[in-house]
């Protein structure tokens, strides 16, 4: 036998067992590390549950621009289904599916649903920011109607309406559509024409008592709050959004775009959320 060849064998093979047994030593526990702990690192986020609130005319396939970044983001989402009847009422069926919901909850709203979540959020502890997307945030006992003045702003959204009755309306009420001829430059002037025939198409209308409906305590004088003001809007006039953005002391950012910010502008509506979540 060659002695030498044994001998260069064994170092190898012994040499190859040492360097296994330093592996494994070095991905042990150490006796000195102690126990491993559960706890979370010190910059990490509990991320709140995101309501969104879509508004009158639309639904909640508005928000699928925004909903697919916060899922990835890691975010637990509701698109919440606005029954377009009353503020007092739709707040109230807002209220109870909040009331189901455990956790930090950040409330967004786009137009009328900005004035559903300011009346929905005022008692629930576990909201703890609101997100307004060129939305109404209305003070207590302010109406839509007068909150489209507010800054000197004018809407012509009331004058392209078509009424259709509806069972079980109050006396003269009716339910509300943006006239398709007019909905591209009133509502979403800067999609396509072909996107905004789509949504046209597919409007839910609201009842047309909502306009003139009085608001109640409002949520953002306990809350914080964002807001997404929609330079070039031709539903809620700019000017009121700045007003109302201003006296809720909002966090408010102003970007050109038409009254679906959250349709054109999606990453911008993304991010306000993160802000207000406070995980960026």
């Amino acid at each position: 036998m060659n002695t030498q060849c044994f001998t260069e064998q064994n170092l190898r093979r012994w040499g190859l067992l040492w360097a296994l047994g330093a592996l494994l030593v070095a991905c042990s526990p150490s006796a000195n590390t102690g126990p491993v702990s559960d706890e979370k690192p010190a910059d990490a986020c509990e991320k709140p549950t995101v309501v969104l609130v879509h508004g009158a005319f639309a639904d909640a396939s508005g928000w699928a621009g925004v909903i697919a970044p916060l899922q990835q983001q890691g975010y637990t989402v509701y698109a919440f289904a606005n029954p377009l009847r009353s503020i007092s009422g739709d707040a109230e069926y807002l209220r109870s599916f909040l009331s189901t919901l455990t956790g930090p909850i950040v409330l967004v709203g786009h137009s009328y649903g900005g004035a559903v979540m300011t009346n929905a959020a005022t008692g629930n502890p576990n909201v703890k920011a609101l997100v307004y997307v060129a939305a109404y945030a209305l003070d207590e006992g302010e109406t839509l109607l007068a909150a489209n003045t507010l800054g000197g702003g004018q809407s012509e959204l009331g004058n392209h309406l078509i009424l259709r009755p509806f069972p079980g309306a109050g006396t003269g009420d009716a339910d509300g559509y943006i006239d398709p001829a007019f909905f591209h430059e009133l509502f979403a002037g800067d999609l396509s024409e072909e996107d905004a025939a789509v949504l046209a198409a597919s409007q839910r209308p609201a009842a047309a008592s909502i306009f003139q409906s009085p608001s109640g305590p409002p949520a953002w004088k306990d809350l914080p709050s964002w807001y997404l003001i929609a330079s070039d809007d031709h539903t809620i006039p700019p000017e009121a959004q700045r007003v109302m953005a201003q006296r809720a002391g909002s966090q408010a950012v102003e970007i050109e775009s038409s009254h679906v910010a959250m349709i054109s502008h999606p990453d911008v509506v993304t991010e306000l959320v993160g802000e207000a979540s406070g995980c960026r």
